[in-house]
């Protein structure tokens, strides 16, 4: 089976900490970033090449927002043969240079087809500890811009962890095997069907996965199914509906067209965390755990599960120690809080999350909440060494579950 890799989408990419002087337009003549030997491996030699380019700025946890417009790579000594090149990537102000600080860190990335990333995220943020992991970075990035270039089949797989990453950049990932999928969802025509239904579809078409014996490995490989079958579904329906056109009384229906398209995004976003709740259920049932989805607790709060379910939680002679809940958010950010008032019974409280490389300022206030993470094991990579002797796997929780059940 054909895999993809970071080398389909990116020639390469540097990363640098951003000095007062670049990030601070005022203190500078010019808005523009000198470029290093290795990165013009892939930015190339060119003088007043000029780049369509992406700025994306992530400014914390929460806000993101991104500006199309150009850069130019120039070499700043052309014409003058007494005097080295000196090469610079020159950048017009825009709102995402105007939110750059000293101390950000930048990443930028180029694309197959001469499209640049430029793109700004806080130090120590979970954004950049995911680029930084994605991009194949162990260190944190230095003032001199650190790069590397992408071959063939080089850089990381694009698995569910690296998709995540690339959708956070607004890139389609291109999945290689979609046309396999076409036969399992045609009984769909151009409908999309209900989450349940399609979740459950997607396990009862991945009969060797065994969740019996790792959890952690099933659940995974059910979302990633799920995901491919729903990305090749909404390419199906997407492309209909762009064919038959948006017109409305004989005049381009703006309106409905940009109604359409967030459509699209809401629904990508909703049917994740659905998904994942819906497998995390059959997790659950096949190795016969008691618990209730959305029980109602205090102040009418609704955990995700609560083990072993709303009514021996609401049995006073149940020993609170007993109790367990967990919270699911398949992508975390600071949301994370929302789940500490939904159990009042229940002082350590359990969170499950799909989202690599979570800063370690988020974990660290998780932990000092008494919020215990648990994370895939496959996703656990994209975490720093001491994160991932903290995390709890799926398969940690479930054991954690089942102790309880053995109580007295």
């Amino acid at each position: 089976m054909k895999k993809g890799y970071l080398s389909e989408y990116f020639e390469g990419v540097a990363v640098k900490t951003l000095s007062k002087v670049d990030a601070d337009c005022s203190s500078s003549n010019q808005h523009e970033i000198g470029t290093t030997k290795a990165m013009r491996e892939f930015l190339e030699e060119e003088h007043q090449k000029k780049f369509h380019t992406t700025y994306l700025w992530f400014g914390g946890e929460q806000e993101g927002f991104s500006v199309d417009d150009y850069s130019t790579h120039y070499d700043t000594r052309i014409g003058k043969e007494d005097r080295p090149p000196e090469w610079r990537l020159y950048y017009r102000n825009n709102p995402v240079t105007d939110c750059m600080n000293q101390g950000d860190t930048l990443f930028l990335a180029k694309r197959r087809n001469d499209h640049l990333l430029f793109v700004v995220a806080p130090a120590g943020s979970s954004i950049e500890s995911q680029l930084l992991w994605l991009f194949g970075y162990s260190n944190q990035p230095e003032l001199k811009f650190s790069a590397r270039s992408y071959s063939a089949d080089e850089g990381a797989e694009i698995d569910f962890t690296a998709r995540f990453l690339l959708d956070e950049l607004g890139i389609e990932f291109e999945d290689p095997n979609a046309n396999s999928i076409d036969t399992i969802i045609d009984r769909f025509g151009f409908q999309f069907p209900k989450t349940r239904e399609f979740s459950d579809l997607a396990r009862l078409t991945l009969p060797e996965v065994d969740v019996s014996e790792d959890p952690d490995l099933a659940i995974i490989a059910w979302l990633d199914h799920e995901e491919a079958m729903f990305r090749r579904l909404e390419r199906r329906i997407v492309s209909a509906r762009i064919e038959e056109g948006f017109v409305d009384q004989g005049e381009v229906d703006v309106d409905g067209f940009l109604s359409f398209s967030l459509s699209v995004q809401n629904r990508r976003k909703s049917r994740m965390g659905l998904s994942f709740e819906h497998h995390l259920a059959a997790v659950f049932d096949a190795w016969s755990i008691e618990y209730t989805k959305g029980a109602k607790t205090e102040r009418n709060n609704t955990p995700d599960f609560l083990f072993p379910g709303e009514t021996a939680y609401f049995q006073d002679d149940f020993p609170n120690d007993h109790l367990s809940m967990l919270g699911a958010k398949s992508v975390c950010k600071e949301r994370w809080r929302q789940i500490l008032p939904e159990a009042d019974r229940i002082e350590a409280k359990h969170l499950v999350t799909l989202e690599p490389a979570i800063s370690a300022a988020q974990t660290d206030q998780m932990a000092a909440h008494l919020v215990q993470l648990v994370v895939p094991n496959s996703i656990q990579s994209s975490y720093t060494v001491e994160q991932r002797n903290w995390l709890w796997s799926l398969r940690d929780f479930v054991d954690h579950v089942k102790r309880l059940e053995r109580l007295p």
